[in-house]
């Protein structure tokens, strides 16, 4: 953004050789006209100069028509150093038929007499016309001829005849060197004119550039998200002008920027507390958005999700094309539970993104997670199943035994008994089950009354185990006054109670905590072997007592332990049934404990017994104060 600009490149240095070169330019322009001017006006100056008075010429024409050559000839001499022409000229006079006459050159007096070579000067003894012109030699260099015919009068004065010419030859040397002379002082004064130019440039240039060079960097500014400057206004020309305008462009962009950030804040706020998962595509269905609850859901990182199918990330694209999406955006639902038992069930929504002239730029899929609606749709199709599988068994067993009395067994006095001893359980075994469920019903829509007082826990467990003892106690008598009559001997338990001496007093619902108790040691008494042991414990930690009771039975096996608490869930059915059970209790325990603000679990080991726990929370009271009695 901010490179480093070459001087070639810079305007600073376009718009000062473009000034330096407008001024040379002309300058030379104007040198050339001038020089060439000065060269013509300079010619005509030295042509004027190269001339033959014509008093002259009349006098060396007599001396052309004397009989007497050789005084003619020394006149002819005399006279050429008379004529006041330039020392450079070399100035001849031939006579009619050619022959030279005199010479100024005094190196070239040996040619007088002969002829001259001269083509020029033959044409102009012929026709009779001046001459003059530009001669180049070798030696001599460019040159200036001018050949004047001379003419005698006659007689009568009216016609006259050629009798000879003069014939002067003028070097320009002089006239050149002082073309050369002011051409070299006027390229000193171009290279002046040109250093000073560039001078002047310079400043010009950069007065125009400083507010360009500070709006660039303003720009870049505004690129880096820098909208804190400001440009300097030099002036009201069209650069002030250009300088307010991008003044106003920075707090405009400014604003728009800190809009564009708000929104964009809010609408990261709206997608990281939302519940439900949403995704943007491309219109090409990459993932371009994806919030944190889609990251979840998926089990992905938000970089390994950017730019990544929408088909392969929800692991639907073996049955869907992006086209089928675009078209329909049917909901559709996913099942995306692990095989390490973590269940997950997502609803997709799919909607398009649109522009207003229709083109579709992208698709936005939202995940809803429906695992608890779904594993409560099917607890209560498994509930429904399960009841009318629990009351169609007693219901069917009772009807046996009705139909078997209503044909007449009700007469035979061994039968009759038995079948009504067995329809009397069933239908105590059915109420049971209603109330059962209704008490669940109570405690699940929360009208179940819940009566909480403090107890001493110590003393309450006590009295529950203490009843149970009695229980056991009794059971054994009758078995004893039995035995001589029965082929086999009721089991034998023991209760052990491993219970700490304090005093623990927690507010609990008594009623209802010692049903729970109940249920758990009848489950221990139920499944425990013959002389097994039943270790009843009381505990308390910082703010927490648990009680435990375990048994010496078969144990419960891993996979069942998630499931024990499950309404109508038997680890052994069948011998359930036979015992009674309605398969309601542990999840009435659990409703009441967790009523109760406390915790239930099970740990067990198959063969080796099992162990239920019962966490309620306890906060230590001092001695004194309002429980010390009076």
């Amino acid at each position: 953004m901010n490179k480093k600009i070459r001087l070639f490149q810079s305007i600073h240095f376009k718009i000062a050789i473009v000034f330096m070169l407008l001024l040379l330019v002309t300058v030379e322009v104007i040198g050339a006209l001038f020089v060439k001017s000065l060269e013509q006006q300079n010619i005509e100056t030295f042509k004027t100069s190269i001339n033959v008075d014509p008093y002259i010429q009349d006098i060396l024409a007599q001396d052309l028509v004397s009989t007497d050559t050789e005084s003619a000839n020394k006149n002819i001499k005399t006279t050429i150093s008379q004529a006041g022409i330039s020392n450079s000229a070399q100035i001849q006079v031939v006579d009619a038929k050619g022959t030279i006459r005199g010479n100024s050159n005094l190196n070239e007096q040996g040619t007088i007499g002969q002829k001259s070579p001269s083509a020029k000067l033959k044409t102009v003894l012929y026709n009779g016309q001046s001459y003059e012109g530009f001669e180049y030699g070798d030696r001599t260099g460019s040159a200036y001829t001018k050949i004047i015919p001379l003419k005698s009068q006659t007689n009568n004065g009216d016609n006259s005849s050629i009798v000879g010419a003069v014939y002067i030859s003028a070097s320009m040397s002089s006239v050149y060197d002082n073309l050369n002379k002011i051409t070299g002082i006027f390229f000193i004064a171009s290279v002046v004119a040109g250093v000073l130019s560039m001078a002047i440039s310079i400043v010009i240039s950069r007065a125009i550039t400083r507010p360009i060079d500070e709006m660039k960097k303003q720009a870049i500014r505004m690129a880096r998200g820098d909208y804190s400057g400001q440009v300097r206004i030099y002036g009201q020309d069209e650069l002030g002008q250009l300088a307010v305008a991008v003044n106003n462009l920075s707090v405009r962009v400014e604003e728009a920027q800190e809009a564009s950030e708000a929104e964009r804040r809010r609408l990261d706020s709206v997608l990281s507390h939302m519940t439900d998962g949403v995704i943007a595509t491309d219109r090409r269905g990459n993932v371009i958005i994806i919030n944190e609850t889609a990251l979840d859901f998926l089990n992905i990182r938000n970089e390994d999700a950017i730019g990544v199918s929408l088909l392969k990330l929800l692991k639907i694209d073996k049955d869907y094309s992006l086209r089928d999406l675009l078209e329909t955006q049917q909901e559709m639902v996913l099942d995306l539970s692990d095989q390490d038992g973590h269940e997950l069930i997502l609803r997709a929504d799919f909607s398009l993104i649109q522009r207003e002239t229709g083109f579709i730029s992208g698709l936005v899929a939202v995940l809803h997670d429906v695992t608890e609606q779904q594993k409560n749709e099917r607890e209560r199709r498994e509930f429904v199943s399960n009841v009318s599988h629990e009351l169609r068994t007693p219901l069917t067993s009772m009807r046996s035994y009705i139909e078997a009395l209503n044909d007449g067994a009700w007469q035979d006095p061994e039968v009759a008994p038995s079948f009504l001893k067995v329809t009397q359980e069933e239908t105590d075994r059915m109420i049971r089950m209603i109330n059962d469920l209704l008490s669940l019903s109570r405690l699940d829509s929360g009208t179940s009354k819940i009566d909480m007082e403090y107890i001493n826990l110590n003393e309450f467990f006590n009295y529950i185990l203490d009843r149970f003892d009695m229980m056991i106690k009794t059971d054994n008598e009758h078995t004893g006054e039995a035995a001589s009559v029965l082929d086999h001997a009721k089991k034998h338990y023991t209760i052990k109670r491993e219970i700490t001496k304090r005093d623990l007093w927690v507010e609990i619902d008594p009623d209802k905590f010692m049903q729970v108790v109940d249920n758990i040691l009848n489950n221990a008494i139920k499944y425990s072997p013959d002389g097994g042991t039943i270790t009843a414990r009381l505990l308390d930690t910082h703010n927490h007592v648990i009680l435990s009771i375990s048994d010496q039975g078969l144990g419960i096996p891993r996979k069942d332990l998630a499931n024990i608490f499950d309404r109508f869930y038997r680890v052994d059915k069948a011998r359930s049934r036979k015992q009674g059970g309605t398969g309601l209790g542990l999840a009435i325990s659990k409703e009441v404990v967790e009523a109760l603000h406390g915790r239930i679990w099970v740990d067990s080991q198959e063969g080796h017994g099992s162990t239920f726990y019962i966490s309620l929370p306890y906060e230590p009271i001092e001695d004194g104060g309002d429980w010390d009695e009076s």
